[in-house]
């Protein structure tokens, strides 16, 4: 039916598509265990489930929340709706101090504590990561 050029053709052109296909999948795959979702505390209250991933939590460091002892520090993270109590150890960003923009990336305990592994406030005192931005906007 097909000549023998035609039958290398669709052999060549299907492992190629193959192989693509499998090189996107990989990619994605790899991506999926690096990505981390951000969510403000009002998200957090609705979810249905919480998960064991990693995740960023932003917001405004609540007023006469930051409570240091040795090596830990608690504060509240709020998105003027919703809080959370997030505990960190280990040394905070010069910028980090109340009533600004945070953001703490690490393992959500329930509804209402954090676990952070990293606060990332590296940036000037006037500068909003644009996640934050909108989702204080939407509250």
């Amino acid at each position: 039916m097909f000549g023998r050029k035609v039958k290398l053709r669709i052999l060549f052109i299907s492992l190629a598509f193959i192989t693509l296909i499998l090189t996107i999948f990989l990619i994605l795959k790899s991506l999926e265990e690096n990505v981390v979702y951000f969510q403000s505390p009002s998200e957090i209250r609705e979810t249905t489930e919480l998960t064991k991933k990693k995740i960023r939590i932003g917001g405004m460091v609540k007023k006469n929340s930051i409570s240091m002892n040795t090596n830990q520090v608690n504060f509240i993270i709020t998105d003027f709706k919703n809080e959370i109590n997030v505990s960190y150890t280990g040394v905070l960003p010069n910028l980090f101090e109340e009533e600004k923009g945070v953001v703490a990336e690490g393992y959500l305990k329930d509804r209402n504590f954090f676990s952070a592994t990293k606060i990332l406030a590296k940036h000037d005192e006037n500068y909003m990561p644009p996640e934050v931005k909108e989702a204080l906007k939407e509250k």
